[in-house]
């Protein structure tokens, strides 16, 4: 039997999990850390933070499993995207990583907007400058840290950060380079000339690989502090969005998948390349070679629900941890006493400005509708049907683009509770699925290194090995047609806030 290991470097935590060959998770664990948020709109995490979880996690997951170091074939890396990792001539870690939810970059956004034409990075990246991005976040140190960027030899993702610190190699690969907006997605290589455009130097940038090949193997220093074997191979992986829809096996036409996390994430596979003309979704390259992928985010899907739990629900939290349960099974029970609509209460999950449909850092959070009839159980609906909401309008672009949808996923919180699938099922009009598989991109990064290392033959192949639909959630009429009028009203509120969320922030 072989095993392999995929590790997720995430926003609130990185996460271990050990597979067999089989795809069943044998064992997992999971190291938090937390953000830094020196300012509004910032958001930085310490590189040392993520490569001390990996050393406490891998480890662990050897340990619970019984398993030896010798056993394990591949290494895959999965991780947030975007973030900025600027290393010195001794591979130091120079800043903190500025990380994928910072809005800082606006004005950079606009300098490479000016200086390559939003046509030409259509053309070339497939996207528009995002202050998400890693391009504009790299322009932000130069204009503010000239002293950090002078020091600047290399600059690597997060993930790519950690394979630096296993293997000692910088290496990246197509799905997470896309992201930063220094790849030719069309030709699934760097960009010589967007780099020139931008006076930025190659050679900070990393090789780029396809995401299932050997990018290096363990080194000797690395094995001491993880418990791994000196020279297992690490494969490329994939940044945390295609990795998923590798976990969930987004890997063919049709085939959609919706993944509430942190952010909302509405994910396709393309076997051409497809985007929207105007950028309000995003298309990178696929974990799957010759594939993009295109994908509408919001930023706030998650997170909303978090924010209302930790600032609301402190007696949730308190009985759920006498009950031993999730205290989101009991706002769950909440939700349910309330009716379809929440009682005409509309939530705009704009808690850090917005990505897809609207490309607006200054949109805000929004409760409209608010009566003395309303309950807390009103609240917690509200705020799962405006994700839902916010997800459809991802989804809805998606098909503008002429992607097919015949089937949809539900990964992630959206995919654990029953209520949020119905409200998801009754918001898209489609059975909402979920299959066998939870590890979501931590399985789709070992997949990958079981096709790096021989185990499988393609991505395609490893997919259909291991993952299953598990359940199907179907809509009901009668809410569907509650639904169409919510969010009709949930489309027009961005729409008439949009000016006064310019003056808000220049309140600020």
């Amino acid at each position: 039997m072989a095993y392999l290991i995929g590790i997720d470097i995430g926003t609130s935590g990185t996460k271990t999990v050990l597979f067999n060959e089989k795809g069943e998770a044998l064992s997992q664990s999971v190291f938090e850390y937390g953000m830094k948020q020196l300012k509004p709109g910032w958001a930085e995490q310490s590189p040392e933070d993520w490569w001390k979880a990996v050393c406490t996690t891998v480890p662990d997951v050897l340990n619970k499993a019984g398993i030896t170091k010798e056993e394990i074939s591949g290494i895959g890396l999965s991780g947030q995207m975007h973030g900025l990792v600027m290393l010195d001539k001794d591979g130091r870690v120079i800043r903190d990583s500025i990380i994928w939810c910072d809005s800082r970059s606006v004005k950079e956004c606009q300098e490479i907007t000016e200086k390559v034409t939003f046509a030409k990075l259509m053309d070339i990246t497939c996207n528009p400058a995002l202050t998400g991005f890693t391009a504009s976040k790299l322009l932000w140190v130069r204009n503010n840290e000239p002293w950090n960027y002078e020091k600047t030899k290399k600059i690597l993702l997060p993930k790519d950060y950690i394979r630096y610190k296993l293997t000692g190699e910088f290496a990246t690969e197509v799905s997470d380079a896309s992201g930063m907006q220094f790849l030719d997605v069309p030709k699934r290589c760097w960009s010589r000339e967007i780099l020139d455009l931008l006076d930025v130097d190659p050679g900070l940038l990393a090789d780029v690989y396809e995401s299932y090949l050997v990018t290096g193997r363990v080194s000797k220093e690395a094995a001491a502090l993880t418990g791994l074997k000196e020279g297992t191979p690490v494969v490329g992986g994939a940044g945390d969005q295609a990795a998923g829809g590798v976990g969930n096996g987004i890997v063919k036409a049709g085939v959609v998948s919706a993944t509430i996390g942190t952010s909302g994430v509405v994910f396709a596979y393309s076997d051409s390349l497809k985007m929207d003309p105007q950028g309000r979704t995003q298309t990178f390259c696929h974990a799957v070679p010759g594939a993009w992928h295109i994908m509408g985010v919001m930023k706030s899907a998650g997170l909303s629900l978090k924010w209302f739990r930790d600032q609301f629900c402190n007696e949730e939290k308190a009985v759920a941890a006498l009950m031993d349960v999730d205290p989101y099974v009991l706002m769950d029970k909440e939700c349910e006493k309330s009716p379809p609509g929440a009682k005409s209460l509309i939530y705009l999950p704009y808690l850090m400005g917005e990505r897809t449909p609207h490309l607006d850092d200054d949109a805000k959070g929004v409760f409209f509708g608010l009566t003395p009839s309303h309950t807390k159980a009103d609240f917690i609906r509200s705020v799962m049907e405006g994700v839902a909401f916010a997800m459809n309008d991802c989804l809805n672009i998606i098909k503008e683009t002429g992607v097919p949808v015949q089937e949809i996923r539900a990964s992630g919180g959206g995919g654990r509770s029953k209520i949020w699938k119905s409200i998801q099922a009754n918001v898209y009009k489609s059975d909402v699925k979920t299959v066998n598989a939870t590890e979501g991109p931590a399985l789709g990064v070992a997949l990958l290194a079981g096709v790096g290392v021989g185990i499988y033959k393609s991505v395609e192949e490893a997919c259909d090995a291991v993952i299953k639909i598990k359940e199907v959630q179907k809509p009901d009429l009668s809410t569907q047609r509650i639904y169409e009028g919510y969010y009709d009203l949930f489309r027009s509120l961005y729409r008439s806030l949009k000016e006064d969320y310019k003056k808000l922030s220049g309140l600020l």
